[in-house]
């Protein structure tokens, strides 16, 4: 097993600051395993062309973030890299070549690193062919497989290369929704489809057992069910306790944002907030109920940060009429009659009070302004440039989801040029991501001198996944802003 990183630490307080580390999962052939026919029900939208995405799309994310997080590991070698001879060796997790970084963390290696451990190895093959219904003797097989294979196993879903024994789990590649780094704690997150019950799995196994995190038990945080939730009539969303990542960000040193979406339920939000008030991790909770709606999934979905007083969003959600005060959120949102609004009510931890906001562009400004300090007046880019139908168009392929490196630098996708356009137009420069790379590589510029950039990543079939580069990240260690 790895050894602990005496220097590893998890501390994440805000959106924007300097990212350090994170963790990542590259797509895996389990991805190339999606059929049309179950596609939406492994949460896909459309079946992807895996290499396209592993060469021409995502290696490029890896490279980016290595350059930036773990330039020792990658400075003057790209076109070792890139080189046939190579043939992603770098990426490969199984490999002896894989990058292997310790700031870059890649989710398979960790899952390999506790597999070594024979009683951890049994105990997470029964309960995962627990889930799947496997047959005995399949599961003796996989408690004697090799860690580094049974890691591919469990991912990918198949034994080799295409004998698959279980679905896979192609959303591991999000790897934000299993968790959240909120100041020095780690909230587990719990999902709102059986499609992610085997990757919610193995995650907690990681957080729990891989001695990256050994020094971090007390601060894990899982979301507990509602009591008595087993005597709940139906199986609706609603009464469900479901919470994920896509829908937890940490603004500020005191203050997170919870959605309430597709995949996030009332009940999931309420108890995470008292989860977190129960454990002095945050001072203020803001709840944002988005429509249930496939569009919008997630709230990074429809806005994320992009500097202290600069954010992305989709202007046709912002719109919110005033509401009359609750201090109950199960009761505040279960009573609203109108689906197709956004409500907003932040509760803090020592005020019996909660306040209400008639925005998503209020909210967004007094985080800016209030919480982050900024000094200067907020501003907005909306998706599409605020122009129907580009606007709802370039949400669905994710001009709301990026992710930022640093505060002003964001990455997102090349596909939504009316979005780019509105990003010009506020001052940003526009980078294309195979360019920036050439010119680190070269010496020509130093990542940390980038200000103000949006780098624009290629995307034809990571955007078939409905899912920008804020889902495929979770942030473990930030620069504090203020």
């Amino acid at each position: 097993m790895t050894k602990k990183n005496n220097e590893f630490r998890i501390d994440v307080t805000s959106e924007i600051g300097d990212l350090r580390c994170l963790l990542i999962h590259s797509p895996d052939s389990g991805l190339g395993k999606v059929v049309p026919s179950k596609a939406q029900d492994w949460l896909f939208e459309d079946i992807v062309h895996l290499d396209t995405m592993r060469r021409n799309e995502y290696d490029y994310y890896v490279k980016l973030l290595m350059y930036f997080l773990d330039p020792d590991k990658i400075k003057g070698r790209l076109k070792e890299i890139d080189s046939k001879e190579h043939d992603r060796a770098f990426f490969k997790p199984d490999n002896e070549s894989f990058h292997a970084s310790t700031k870059v963390i890649e989710l398979q290696n960790l899952l390999a690193d506790i597999l070594i451990e024979d009683d951890i190895r049994k105990k997470l093959v029964a309960s995962v062919c627990a889930i799947e219904g496997c047959t005995y003797r399949l599961q003796q097989k996989l408690i004697n497989t090799k860690a580094i294979e049974l890691a591919k196993i469990f991912i990918s879903g198949s034994l080799g290369n295409d004998e698959m024994i279980f679905a896979p789990i192609p959303n591991l590649i999000f790897s934000r929704d299993i968790g959240i780094a909120i100041n020095d704690h780690m909230l587990l997150n719990k999902p709102a489809k059986k499609a992610r019950a085997r990757e919610t799995l193995l995650a907690r196994y990681i957080f729990f057992n891989h001695p990256l995190f050994a020094k971090y038990q007390g601060n894990i945080l899982e979301i507990p069910e509602t009591v008595h939730h087993f005597l709940r009539p139906g199986e609706e969303q609603e009464e469900k306790t479901t919470l994920e990542g896509g829908d937890v960000m940490m603004v500020s040193p005191n203050h997170l944002l919870i959605g309430c979406s597709e995949r996030t339920s009332i009940s999931g939000a309420n108890e995470a907030m008292k989860l977190l008030f129960e454990n002095d991790v945050v001072k203020k909770v803001t709840i944002v109920k988005i429509p249930h709606k496939r569009d919008y999934m997630h709230i990074d979905t429809i806005f994320t940060q992009v500097k202290r007083n600069v954010w992305v969003m989709l202007g046709s959600l912002s719109a919110l009429e005033i509401q009359e005060e609750e201090t109950n959120v199960v009761k505040w949102f279960t009573e609203k009659k109108q689906k197709d609004k956004t409500d907003i009510i932040q509760f803090e931890k020592d005020r019996t009070k909660p306040r209400i906001f008639k925005s998503l562009e209020e909210l967004l400004s007094d985080i800016s302004e209030n919480d982050l300090q900024s000094g200067k007046k907020t501003k907005f880019i909306y998706s599409g440039n605020d122009k129907f139908p580009f606007d709802a168009r370039e949400q669905w392929t994710d001009s709301c989801n990026l992710l930022a490196l640093k505060e002003g630098v964001v990455l997102g996708y090349d596909r939504n040029d009316k979005t780019v356009e509105a990003f010009r137009k506020k001052g940003f420069e526009i980078v294309k991501v195979a360019d920036l790379l050439q010119k680190f590589e070269n010496g020509e510029i130093d990542p940390h001198d980038l200000k103000d950039t949006l780098i624009l990543m290629p995307s034809s079939e990571l955007s078939r996944a409905r899912g920008g580069f804020h889902c495929m990240s979770m942030p473990l260690l930030r620069d504090k802003i203020l």
